[in-house]
């Protein structure tokens, strides 16, 4: 591992993530890393890269990218193009400690020559997921459904009446 940047008198942490519909959850992840070190870098991972991932994000890039950078503690973001690019940050960053969600346990143990691997646990009963999934019901489409199932359970009732 090495410790150059830590003699140099800091530690860097290194983490990715979308951001996407940025919650509680978000923020206590990024207090915990800037705790876990005297810079934090954060790569927020680009559209393109999640249509690679077959995610859609609602932000933008752009907008996660700026949200993020304005959060106290964190020094640096970077834009998360590639599966593979994260041994490079660590290298150009001088990264000490590698750390995300432990959602992700085990898939980044590669990186243990170059610097410290650490799971955190997430935030319990807040993602951007269940979010997205809370919020389909505003979607046309899923209005849609939901009316078509009022009518269905409207039809059986009747018929039902109509039989007792």
């Amino acid at each position: 591992m090495d410790t150059t940047e830590e003699r140099a008198g800091g530690r860097t942490v290194l983490t990715y993530g979308t951001f996407d519909l940025f919650h509680i959850g978000h923020l206590r992840l990024i207090e915990r890393l800037s705790q876990m070190g005297d810079r934090l870098v954060v790569g927020v991972s680009t559209d393109e890269f999640n249509a690679q991932k077959g995610k859609k994000s609602v932000v933008s890039y752009e907008d996660r990218a700026a949200i993020v950078s304005a959060i106290k503690g964190v020094d640096l973001v970077v834009p998360e193009e590639s599966w593979e690019q994260k041994e490079a940050d660590v290298r150009k960053h001088g990264v000490s400690v590698f750390a995300i969600g432990d959602d992700w346990r085990g898939k980044f143990d590669h990186l243990e020559p170059l610097c410290e691997v650490v799971y955190l646990p997430r935030t319990q009963g807040v993602s951007s997921t269940e979010i997205k999934r809370l919020l389909r019901v505003l979607d046309p489409a899923h209005l849609d459904e939901i009316q078509d199932a009022v009518n269905i359970l409207a039809n059986l009732l009747t018929h039902y009446r109509d039989l007792t």
